[in-house]
């Protein structure tokens, strides 16, 4: 994690804050989460070299960074096109364009002319595991996804092996909400409340 410079993710106005273990705004109603939890969710997807990653929420582009410095290939989906843009720009600038692809789009749905992926992170939480991610995952696969409601969720790791899955629970945790299709519905800002 000490590779990636995180500063270069938050909105200058959060710099001083940017190494802080702490969620931090960027903008569009979205957060940057917390080193802790990225380091969790990173080391839970147990990704090597070479492998094909998909990450559901990408918002700044720092765990599509995190992942690439580990050697994979990232798959990152946004579904607020003007964060996509931005952290394409930004993956480019910092050299990570080869190894990271930005889409926009809904991230719930997975991305499947890329799949089967080897492990699917999803920083934004779903009321329960959108079934086209599960389907999309390599067997052997690994996702790491926050369960739960608006408000109180679980971050779960869910590994595939032939039509079994298996669910380990890793932590309490707070996301913001994973909208699409199979997650929950788009209704403005309310989710807050």
């Amino acid at each position: 994690m000490a590779t990636v410079p995180r500063h270069e993710f938050v909105p200058p106005e959060s710099a001083f804050a940017a190494y802080e273990d702490r969620a931090l705004p960027i903008g569009e109603w979205e957060t940057i989460s917390q080193p802790y939890i990225v380091a969790l969710m990173t080391d839970a997807a147990a990704v090597h070299p070479g492998d094909r990653v998909l990450e559901v929420g990408t918002g700044s582009g720092y765990q599509a960074a995190l992942l690439s410095h580990l050697g994979a290939h990232v798959y990152t989906i946004e579904r607020n096109p003007a964060l996509a843009q931005a952290a394409r720009a930004r993956l480019e600038r910092l050299g990570y364009g080869e190894s990271v692809e930005v889409l926009t789009g809904d991230g719930s749905a997975g991305y499947p002319p890329a799949a089967p992926y080897d492990a699917i992170l999803v920083t934004a939480a779903a009321p329960q595991v959108p079934p086209a991610l599960r389907d999309q995952l390599a067997d052997g696969g690994r996702l790491v996804v926050p369960i739960g409601s608006r408000m109180e969720q679980e971050l779960q790791l869910i590994v595939k092996s032939g039509d079994k899955v298996r669910t380990e629970a890793l932590t309490a945790c707070q996301f913001v909400p994973l909208i699409g299709e199979q997650a929950w519905p788009k209704f403005g800002r309310s989710w807050l409340f």
